[in-house]
């Protein structure tokens, strides 16, 4: 088998077990990020650090690498696209490009027949106050169209509140979505190879402390007419933007039974952390395998999981994790638990 150097960019904890699980299949993993000992420069080859506008970094990075992937969202769309003229980029910047941008996100989802909540593009502080008039609601969501996670870059906006207020601490390009009533939150992982292969993980029921995931469970508890339709409007979406990589798509529930899809990640993600322990083959392996032109694995899981993310001083209780039964520890090698940051996550086993 040929030696397969695949580069990341980004240094944080999902390329830190990409880069892992790149290992065991024998390949290479060279990291490409600003920060110093980021917890995937810990684990793999060679790290530049530079930044993600230097173009000599960036083509030094490329020579040593025979593709390239990310690791997060809001790597530069420049970025990716430049280095798409020295070596194959997976996921497409294209993907990349859609996913940065929350108006881009939905219109696309919704032009491939995937629904969403009811959403507007806020231009001005009255387009504010329209929205709730058009929605007859008397509250909704406004967010930053880019760059915004773990509930940064989003206020709820009452009627009655100083719209203007709203519009200039925000700043920039501005969403205003409904505020669903919904049952739970849950999301699925697809992984698509070179050849159209495609496995998902989940449904995974999912639970937010402060926005943050704090807790997955698979299985989730849903009715099996629903799992089937998660699967598929994940599948679709897979095939419609030839994904060659793994993706996750994050949906709402609603108390009626239909599901609404909120967020497109085009990467692993935070709930599918289970999948190293629970399954053959995690979706880390599955990044690796499909961005690095190998067929996708089975995603089947030979146990049920439970797992728990780490934020913070959260990581100062380690000796319960430590002593419990068929709960498996996984630290980030970051050293300050400032809050809201993850730490590391647990995950508590069950075999079926």
């Amino acid at each position: 088998m040929k030696k397969i150097t695949l580069g990341i960019l980004g240094g944080g904890q999902l390329g830190r077990m990409s880069a892992m699980a790149a290992a065991e299949l024998g390949i290479e993993v060279h990291i490409f990020c600003p920060e110093e000992n980021a917890p995937a420069s810990q684990v793999s080859a060679k790290t530049i650090t530079a930044s993600y506008e230097d173009k000599a970094a960036l083509a030094d990075f490329a020579a040593d690498v025979d593709i390239i992937s990310y690791e997060f969202e809001n790597i530069p769309l420049e970025t990716a696209s430049y280095l798409e003229a020295f070596k194959p980029v997976y996921p497409k910047p294209s993907l990349l490009e859609v996913s940065q941008d929350r108006i881009a996100e939905k219109t696309f989802l919704n032009s491939i027949g995937i629904e969403t909540t009811r959403w507007e593009a806020i231009k001005t502080p009255e387009d504010i106050t329209n929205c709730l008039v058009n929605w007859a609601a008397p509250s909704c969501i406004i967010k930053t169209a880019r760059f915004g996670y773990d509930g940064k870059g989003q206020l709820k906006f009452r009627s009655g509140d100083n719209a203007r207020n709203v519009f200039e601490t925000l700043n920039g390009t501005l969403i205003a979505e409904e505020i669903v009533d919904f049952e739970c939150e849950i999301s699925m992982i697809a992984a698509r190879d070179r050849f159209g292969g495609i496995s998902t993980y989940g449904p995974m029921l999912n639970e937010h402390r402060n926005h943050i995931l704090h807790k997955t469970t698979y299985p989730s508890p849903l009715p099996a007419d629903l799992c089937t339709k998660a699967i598929h409007i994940v599948k679709n979406l897979a095939e419609r933007i030839d994904l060659v990589g793994v993706l996750t798509l994050e949906m709402f529930v609603t108390k009626d039974g239909h599901l609404l899809a909120n967020e497109i990640a085009p990467r692993t993600h935070n709930s599918g952390h289970w999948t190293i322990d629970a399954c053959a083959a995690s979706q880390f392996e599955q990044h690796v395998r499909t961005v690095c032109g190998l067929p996708v694995a089975s995603a089947g899981n030979h146990s049920a999981a439970v797992m728990i993310n780490l934020i913070g001083d959260d990581i100062l209780a380690l000796e319960q994790y430590i002593k419990a039964e068929n709960t498996c520890l996984h630290l980030y090698g970051k050293t300050d638990p400032r809050p809201g940051r993850k730490m590391g996550h647990v995950t508590t086993i069950k075999p079926l």
